[in-house]
């Protein structure tokens, strides 16, 4: 099992710009926090959100597991793509999720202590971004486990028995 563990900005290179950035089929992430994160792409930094856009226009989807509403910022952005709100990406709220993963393509794993967030997995300097840590893999096992555990998540397995069942503002799998 071939697994790099990953800090600093070797999270973001190797998650976002490596993996995200070039995904050709579907990009699944888990993370508590979720805010408008930016990235460097062509010389200068745009809203991720700008970059999906135009992965959906070449037919990436995207799956988001979050424990809240995400910030006023990224929603203000997320609704300047129409193409992403009908339906390229997918936004599930479970106020229990505190994982943080990232699945690219059934290919890439991550998994680790970074949120979708620019102080977690964006761009910024050594100096001003949280310390996080965390593992990527390519490993074939690996990739499919973590695929299985978000897609029995994204199916609703875990909101039938879950206390907070009658506080959360989404129940996954109702209409």
């Amino acid at each position: 099992m071939d697994i790099e563990l990953v800090t600093g900005q070797d999270l973001h290179q190797s998650v976002i710009q490596d993996a995200v950035l070039r995904a050709k089929h579907c990009v699944w992430i888990a993370t508590a926090n979720l805010k408008d994160m930016h990235v460097a792409a062509a010389r200068r930094y745009k809203p991720i959100l700008e970059i999906f856009d135009r992965m959906a226009g070449k037919g990436v989807s995207f799956r988001i597991v979050h424990s809240d509403l995400p910030s006023r910022p990224f929603r203000a952005t997320l609704e300047r793509f129409p193409r992403l709100t009908s339906g390229a990406l997918e936004l599930q709220i479970c106020p229990r999720c505190h994982w943080k993963m990232v699945i690219v393509d059934g290919q890439f794993a991550y998994l680790g202590s970074a949120n979708f967030t620019g102080a977690g997995l964006g761009a910024k300097k050594e100096n001003s971004r949280n310390l996080e840590v965390g593992v990527v893999s390519e490993d074939e096992n690996l990739v499919k486990k973590l695929e299985a555990l978000f897609d029995t998540f994204w199916m609703g397995s875990y909101c039938r028995d879950c206390a907070l069942h009658e506080h959360c503002p989404d129940p996954i799998g109702e209409d």
